[in-house]
């Protein structure tokens, strides 16, 4: 999904544990497993917002403007290495809207697809809540069921199709929104 800022709020800089992984704010070390995996191209065209090619030292300016603290985008980093696995397996992302709402987004290294762990991000960011939200968000692509099946595994619920415009693809995409209520 997207990539871009994490804002100051106290609850978004918390380490949530995700079973295999832990979702934690990005820092310095993670620019060039960012630039890698984000500079693929299946990655790039899953999401709204990540140009492809990757421009270099664009990594290293989401990290630097995640660790400031700005934007209503809280990003945290999919680390999997308490259990043996890359420090970065992909981002998570919540974005703060108006009234008690929010919306998620995620993308997971092409490596490691097909393994659960956008499953397991999604279940312990909507578990923990750190924004406090009622209700959260989320679109897809259309031409990515996986990331469909992450949403509905995790018990959001469809409700409409929209379209959105990819920088990767230059182009408006079909996407199908989901929406999962916590209060």
């Amino acid at each position: 999904m997207t990539i871009d800022m994490l804002s100051a709020s106290p609850g978004a800089r918390q380490a949530i544990p995700a079973g295999r992984l832990v979702l934690r704010p990005p820092r310095k070390s993670d620019a060039g497993l960012l630039a890698l995996y984000a500079g693929d191209r299946r990655v790039a065209e899953g999401t709204r917002s990540i140009p492809h090619p990757y421009p270099p030292g664009a990594a290293e300016a989401f990290v630097a403007h995640a660790m400031a603290g700005t934007g209503a985008e809280h990003s945290w980093v999919m680390d999997g290495s308490a259990a043996g696995l890359s420090e970065v397996l992909g981002v998570i992302t919540l974005t703060e809207l108006e009234g008690a709402q929010s919306e998620i987004g995620y993308w997971v290294a092409p490596a490691f697809w097909n393994a659960g762990f956008a499953s397991e991000a999604v279940r312990a960011l909507v578990a923990a809540n750190p924004l406090g939200s009622r209700t959260i968000f989320a679109e897809v692509f259309q031409d990515t069921p996986g990331s469909a099946r992450v949403l509905t595994n995790c018990g959001f619920e469809y409700i409409g199709d929209a379209e959105s415009f990819s920088v990767a693809r230059n182009a408006r995409v079909q996407t199908w929104t989901y929406l999962k209520k916590l209060a």
